[in-house]
């Protein structure tokens, strides 16, 4: 009997060694447009490779270049060193500029989640229009989650792997404290309303989502 008979199919699949398995989650890391996750990157790997291990190896190796390996959310992916990023100033190009209503929305989704629309407006104190739920929802930025065990069985709100990766985050634990946030001007402390919910002012008659001048509820 030969010796590869002997020690049966397994050695003709045996994983490459870690180096090898390091400059394959690079090539994957670097051609992805978007963060790829473990399970991804052990999907099109060669049977055996541990796409984890050979991540931290990567990420340790890359420490302190001008790119770095980044988690985010449950993904992990190639980005530049955020001391850096004054580099790439002249590539970005700013298309439009969200509203106040749609910040706002976008803050209360990140910091409540999940949060349903009524719970937004109730923090709010305006009613919240379709159009800003459904720019935040077009810009992949916030999704729909589970549905709240309660009368109606509203929908709710969550922030997605694409905002933690647009604002260089995690996790949503990174965010800013609601302090800081505040101080910033993106949020504001607002009474809640004493009027019932068909009286609430209603965004869609206070201007449009990407209109520059405040809004008429951002001057009370």
């Amino acid at each position: 009997m030969s010796e590869r008979e002997e020690t049966g199919t397994g050695s003709l699949f045996a994983a490459p060694g870690m180096p090898e398995q390091e400059r394959m989650v690079e090539a994957i890391l670097f051609a992805s447009s978007e963060p790829v996750t473990v399970a991804d990157l052990n999907a099109r790997m060669p049977h055996g490779c541990d796409a984890a291990a050979a991540l931290l190896l990567l990420r340790d190796r890359y420490r302190g270049r001008g790119v770095q390996v980044v988690r985010v959310g449950e993904a992990w992916a190639m980005r530049t060193a955020p001391d850096l990023g004054f580099l790439m100033q002249k590539e970005t190009v700013e298309l439009r500029k969200l509203s106040r209503a749609a910040i706002e929305t976008l803050a209360i989704a990140a910091y409540h989640q999940p949060v349903t629309r009524a719970e937004i407006e109730e923090i709010r104190g305006v009613s919240v229009s379709r159009g800003t739920i459904d720019q935040l929802l077009e810009l992949e930025w916030i999704r729909i989650g589970r549905r709240r065990m309660t009368p109606g069985r509203p929908v709710t709100f969550v922030v997605t792997q694409t905002f933690l990766d647009h604002f260089g985050l995690e996790s949503a634990r990174d965010l800013p404290g609601l302090k800081e946030l505040r101080a910033a001007g993106l949020l504001e402390n607002r009474p809640p309303p004493e009027a019932a919910d068909d009286n609430r002012p209603d965004e869609d008659t206070q201007g449009g989502l990407f209109d520059d001048t405040p809004q008429q509820e951002d001057e009370t």
